[in-house]
């Protein structure tokens, strides 16, 4: 006897085989919430890297303003922490705090005239490559401020300066650098064929604009050594840059700090870390710092770093620049070297082009202007995942951006907890002493 076909929906489905749902890449990594076909969702880039599951462990996270994204990085870094993984981040707007006070650790401050001082030239000795490289650096920023490209003279200039600068006066300093391009010595105008007076004269365009980070707007930054003493051993470092943030000189401030946290990622510790760039418009919106993100990105592997960078948009990406220019050729580019991505919600009136730039089939992208706050499309490894974030109760004081708004939580009278679910809860770690640099351990 042939019986009749029987309809029904998926979520009648769902109940006749119950224990069917997605596996994800299965319980590696921190759980980071409940994929909405079924299963938990766990996540580490560099488990997944060495695994073979993508090429890059660098991620790109999208969102409209209250949708949750803010939350789902810190906690992210928390809940890392318990792997040993530690957490750089770049916060234009000083949203850190409690996330840093919860490991007893202060934000690094940098406001004009302040108390702390970043080298950006800390690896330079010499022309250098790359984001550690004095003289690419000081070029970049130059070119920033100029709105036009360093001749080639101008560049040999800068790199005779960086090359005696560290000869003379070791460390290496924006000042000392200045000082070589307004004064050159004999010995850098005989190394370039030339006198003494036309090397000052070469040099002297990308000096005065230099001189900013000296005598200018930016003075009291990046003017002299580093500041002994900054705890770079905690699990969190944050670089607070909201003083400054608004301005039109927060692009030369984010390419600056990166290139004194790759100074120090070179030094191959062996620490796996996760390198947060918030509001990565005012780096990408410049040819020469979009270059310099750019390599920090292709480094990602060799320095045993995650890149995440944030925006709100996905077209924010596109505007930097006219379709088909350079820079937005390299902001695409970022997308490109960044194999996950998390997509919270985006307008709706922006989906289509949202959806081109992220590489989502038209499925995905009339998902997009539909996400709920907490719930976004996580593309990873060539696979897509529906997840939404889950926070721990102590979890939410830790990751509200808008913690101005009510009270700080105090390292000494929270204990933290890391999202890892193991039967009944989360896995709580030990309380921190404020002022203590020790990795938060479980339990």
């Amino acid at each position: 006897m042939k019986l009749p076909r029987h309809v029904a929906t998926t979520a009648q489905l769902a109940a006749a085989h119950p224990f069917w749902g997605e596996p994800g890449y299965g319980r590696t990594g921190s759980y980071m919430g409940q994929d909405l076909f079924g299963a938990p969702f766990w996540f580490d880039p560099f488990q997944l890297y060495a695994a073979g599951v993508v090429t890059s462990p660098n991620m790109a996270v999208v969102g409209q303003i209250g949708r949750g994204k803010s939350a789902m990085v810190k906690s992210l870094l928390w809940r890392q922490a318990v792997l040993g993984r530690q957490g750089w981040v770049l916060d234009p707007k000083g949203e850190y705090g409690a996330l840093a006070a919860a490991w007893g650790v202060r934000p690094i401050r940098i406001a004009p005239g302040g108390q702390v001082r970043l080298n950006p030239l800390d690896a330079a000795g010499g022309s250098g490559a790359g984001p550690g490289g004095g003289a690419d650096l000081l070029c970049s920023l130059a070119e920033v401020t100029m709105r036009r490209s360093v001749t080639p003279r101008e560049r040999a200039a800068v790199v005779a300066a960086v090359t005696m600068a560290a000869r003379e006066q070791p460390p290496t300093t924006v000042p000392a650098v200045v000082d070589q391009l307004m004064r050159p010595t004999q010995f850098s105008a005989s190394a370039l064929s030339t006198d003494v007076r036309a090397l000052a004269e070469d040099g002297r365009d990308v000096a005065l604009e230099l001189r900013r980070l000296v005598n200018g707007d930016l003075a009291g930054l990046f003017d002299g050594p580093t500041t002994p003493g900054l705890d770079l051993d905690a699990p969190l470092v944050v670089l607070d840059l909201s003083p400054l943030y608004g301005s039109k000189g927060l692009g030369v401030l984010m390419t600056c700090a990166l290139a004194w946290m790759g100074a120090r990622l070179m030094t191959g510790d062996g620490v796996k870390r996760y390198v947060v760039v918030d509001e990565a418009w005012a780096l990408l919106s410049e040819l020469t710092t979009a270059r310099w993100l750019q390599a920090s990105w292709k480094l990602s592997r060799a320095w045993g770093v995650s890149n995440v960078v944030v925006v709100h948009r996905a077209t924010d990406l596109a505007a930097v620049g006219p379709r088909g220019s350079q820079v937005a050729g390299l902001a695409e580019g970022l997308l490109l070297d960044s194999e996950t991505k998390v997509i919270f919600a985006q307008p709706a009136s922006e989906a289509r082009r949202a959806a081109s730039l992220l590489d989502l089939g038209s499925s995905e992208e009339s998902l997009l202007p539909r996400l709920g706050r907490g719930l976004a499309l996580w593309k990873v490894g060539g696979r897509s995942f529906l997840v939404r974030h889950r926070l721990g109760g102590e979890e939410r004081a830790l990751v509200d951006t808008d913690a101005a708004m009510g009270q700080v939580p105090r390292a000494t009278e929270t204990g933290g907890v890391a999202a890892h679910p193991r039967g009944t809860g989360f896995w709580p770690l030990r309380p921190v002493t404020a002022g203590a640099s020790s990795r938060p351990e479980a339990r």
